[in-house]
This record gives C-alpha cells, sequence and structure tokens, in this order.
C-alpha cells in the first residue's frame, strides 16, 4: 500500500523514480558516462577552443583592428553584436565533440559578449515620463507611399519629428500629411524638421558634401530652447575590391561632430541616419559628445536597418544637456529604415 502511494505520488511530478527529477538525473548520468574515463576529452576539440579564443579576442580588441585595410575595423564594429551568434554554435560543437577544452574556451567568448552588449538586454526605460517625444525617420527616396509614411510616423505622439532622404518632388507630400500635426516646419536640403513648438535660427549645417544633408534649428519647448540638429550621413557600401567605403562618411561625421562642439546652447538633440553604430570608431567626433538614449535608456539593441530583417542601428538619437527616459524602435513603414522614437527629460535639475 505505501509502495502504491509512493508511486501514485511520484507519477503526479515528484522527484522519485518516475518524476521528472529522477529522469534529468538519468539523462544527465548517460551524457556524463561517455565523458568519464575518457582521457580524450582535454584532447579533442582543440581546434574548436582555438575559434572559441580569436573570436573572444575579436571582440576584446575591435576597436585596434585597423582600418587601413577596407576598413575592416568599422565593418567588425558595424556588426559586432552578431559575433555572439557564433557562441552557442561552438557551444553545441562542443559537446558533441565531447570536448571538455572546448566547452572551458567558450566561456571567455561569453563573458566577453556579455560584458560588451549584456547592459543591452534588460529594460532600462522608465516608462512614459519625459518632458519631450522626438522621433526620426529614413522614408526612403523611394517611398511608394509617402503620404500614409508621413501618417504613420505623425501618429507616433512625437512633438518633434525630423525626416531624413526627403526627395524634392515627395516634399509637398510630406508637408500636407503632416500639417495638421505640426504647426512648425522646415526642410533643408534632403532633410526636414517637423514641431509642434515654435522654431528658431533653422540654418543647413556644413558636413563637408556639396550638398545639404544636415540642418539645425532652436526648437523652443515649454521647458525652455533646445538645440535640435537632422543629419544624414553618406552612405557606405562594402565592395570586393574595396572593403567597407565610407571615407566620405567618416569626413561628414567629423564635420557634424565640430559643428556640435561649437554649439551655444546646453541642450542638444541629434535625429538622423548616421550610416554608422554607435560601436564604430569612424563616429567618435559625435559619439564622444553626446549619449545614445538607446543605450542609455532602450529595451534590446534597437536595430533599425534592414526594415525587412533589422540587423544594426544606423539610425540615431543621441543628447547631450537632458536625460533619456525611454527609447523604442516604431512599426515598420514603406521604408527600408525602421523609425526611432525617445522621450527625454530637459529639466534635469528635479
Amino acid at each position: 500500500m505505501a509502495q502504491q502511494a509512493y508511486e501514485t505520488e511520484t507519477a503526479d511530478g515528484g522527484s522519485g523514480p518516475g518524476g521528472p527529477g529522477s529522469r534529468f538525473r538519468r539523462l544527465a548520468h548517460r551524457l556524463s558516462a561517455g565523458w568519464r574515463g575518457d582521457p580524450r576529452v582535454w584532447r579533442r576539440g582543440v581546434v574548436l577552443a582555438v575559434l572559441a579564443l580569436l573570436l573572444a579576442l575579436v571582440m576584446l580588441i575591435h576597436s585596434h583592428i585597423p582600418n587601413r585595410v577596407g576598413n575592416l575595423g568599422s565593418l567588425t564594429e558595424t556588426f559586432l553584436p552578431w559575433l555572439g551568434l557564433a557562441i552557442p554554435v561552438l557551444l553545441v560543437l562542443g559537446l558533441i565533440r565531447k570536448s571538455a577544452t572546448a566547452l572551458i574556451a567558450v566561456l571567455l567568448p561569453a563573458i566577453v559578449w556579455l560584458n560588451l552588449f549584456g547592459g543591452l538586454l534588460t529594460d532600462k526605460s522608465g516608462g512614459s515620463g519625459g518632458d519631450l517625444m522626438v522621433a526620426t525617420h529614413n522614408v526612403n527616396a523611394g517611398n511608394p507611399d509617402p503620404a500614409a509614411t508621413a501618417t504613420d510616423v505623425a501618429g507616433s505622439g512625437a512633438d518633434v519629428l525630423a525626416l531624413e532622404e526627403l526627395p524634392a518632388s515627395s516634399v509637398p507630400v510630406y508637408e500636407k500629411a503632416l500639417a495638421s500635426t505640426y504647426e512648425h516646419h522646415a526642410v533643408v536640403g534632403t532633410v526636414g524638421l517637423w514641431s509642434k513648438y515654435p522654431m528658431t535660427d533653422v540654418r543647413a549645417v556644413d558636413i563637408r558634401l556639396g550638398w545639404k544633408r544636415a540642418m539645425r534649428a532652436t526648437v523652443a519647448t515649454p521647458k525652455g530652447p533646445v538645440a535640435v540638429y537632422v543629419a544624414h550621413m553618406p552612405s557606405v557600401r562594402v565592395k570586393m575590391q574595396a572593403g567597407f567605403t565610407a571615407r566620405q562618411r567618416d569626413k561628414s561625421a567629423d564635420a557634424l561632430g565640430e559643428a556640435i562642439a561649437d554649439e551655444p546652447l546646453a541642450r542638444v538633440v541629434l535625429l538622423g541616419d548616421l550610416n554608422g553604430t554607435m560601436n564604430d570608431r569612424s563616429l567618435n567626433a559625435v559619439t564622444s559628445q553626446l549619449r545614445s538614449t538607446q543605450g542609455a535608456a532602450g529595451s534590446g539593441f534597437g536595430f533599425s536597418w534592414p526594415a525587412s530583417f533589422p540587423m544594426a542601428r544606423i539610425d540615431q538619437i543621441m543628447v547631450k544637456g537632458v536625460e533619456p527616459e525611454s527609447s523604442w524602435t516604431l512599426p515598420r513603414t514603406n521604408s527600408d529604415h525602421l523609425p526611432v522614437a525617445a522621450r527625454v527629460k530637459l529639466d534635469t535639475a528635479s
């Protein structure tokens, strides 16, 4: 009778002979049985161990990989988070090979990756707080329905909206679609800024391109003036012959950094498509002065490009003199980029 009662209890999920805990222990025992007493567990998988160590080394010294050949350093930094995908692959191969050496070696790249990006896996947003909501979107010059895209981003509730890659033929469409939401706006070259608050001192920012792809304006918010920059850095390309071609973008980033450094207002917001990530050392002239709202108050990586399968965050919201409260990507539009948005606190004294 006692034995019958015991079997009934364990069948309901206990840890007796038939329970899940027992089954797990038996499985673990079978897996380890082939390892115990096998001296080759330390000799097997040396190649996997070397690959794991090389992976950790690349992530550790990414900032020292030279750009002299095909901008290899910038290319590595652009897709640096994705190197983490190699870690579970190496782990599984180590298990298949029954290599203790490989499994121990895999710990190193895992620790390095978590040190670099683990903070991005947590939700750092402060909810719906903040004094100002901003958004930016590369709308794509070939957008088949600019009116729908304008309506979508206006529906986000942003107080200040930046648009990049505006073809002259589509500007009237965007102006009409956004007129009911934003009383104030300005378009400079292929970038534009729409605001619910008055804008003054609107001017182009010279990023050494020969045509206008950056602008600056003072937005008179209820909490005081804010300098808002909108920029669209030159595109980069990956070519078989030349590698990661980004020379013009890098020059433009340096010029934008100089303009921001000379900005007299203490509160600065940069919105735009920088065609580079926060990890890319070639954008240091800009990133060294400003904070990423995604890094400070976002949840996850906030990848924005390409919209069909986002792999990198090249659309940025960066700030100085204000406090990021939350940062996120908006739903997909007809563009090949995702819009990104953030809420910031202007009154940092309270």
